[in-house]
């Protein structure tokens, strides 16, 4: 009726399910914080897993990293309200800037746009890589009290070139990811 362990990517380039050993179920979420959330939150309450794992690419920020990375943290990276919140902060809820897997790892930084540019902002809070589905994906975790990992392939440097080399990338990082599930 349900399995233990959820892995939520967000397009089926990243991931193929077919390749899910079993007692794994792999959701599709689509791209972005609401979608991610949506599905999400849709998951937990029909499958009822015992751990989320997101897997998807990412951009680094970090130049010394390569390949998969586990992440230990994820921010948002758009949530800017200011003055009313600190950018990456939600105002008016309840402060959840900085959501923690428990495990060693890189910092993600959550938003809904594909980063092509610097952003001094990331390099000060010592962001390690980007994406866009993570935070929405913890956050809903955190809320249900469902513990959650995360693991990222590193497809580009989040530059001028990052969609050419996303879009040449993006399905590179499953065997890395395959392999480090038998781990678990």
């Amino acid at each position: 009726m349900s399995s233990k362990i959820l892995v939520l990517t967000a397009i089926d380039d990243e991931l193929t399910k077919a390749r899910a050993p079993e007692g794994v179920e792999v959701i599709y979420t689509g791209v972005g914080k609401v979608n991610a959330a949506s599905a999400a939150t849709l998951a937990l309450l029909v499958l009822r897993p015992t751990l989320v794992i997101n897997y998807g690419t990412a951009g680094k920020i970090n130049e010394g990293l390569r390949g998969m990375v586990e992440v230990a943290h994820v921010i948002q990276r758009d949530m800017i309200a200011e003055p009313l919140a600190p950018r990456g902060r939600t105002p008016f809820g309840p402060e959840f800037d900085r959501l923690s897997s428990g495990q060693d790892g890189v910092i993600c930084g959550t938003g809904d746009s594909f980063v092509t540019t610097a952003d001094p902002w990331l390099v000060e809070k010592g962001v390690d890589i980007v994406d866009m589905e993570l935070y929405a994906i913890a956050h809903v975790c955190q809320r249900h009290s469902i513990p959650w990992r995360a693991f990222k392939f590193i497809t580009d440097d989040a530059n001028d070139f990052a969609a050419e080399h996303w879009t040449a990338n993006v399905a590179d990082g499953q065997d890395l990811f395959w392999n480090a599930m038998k781990r678990l």
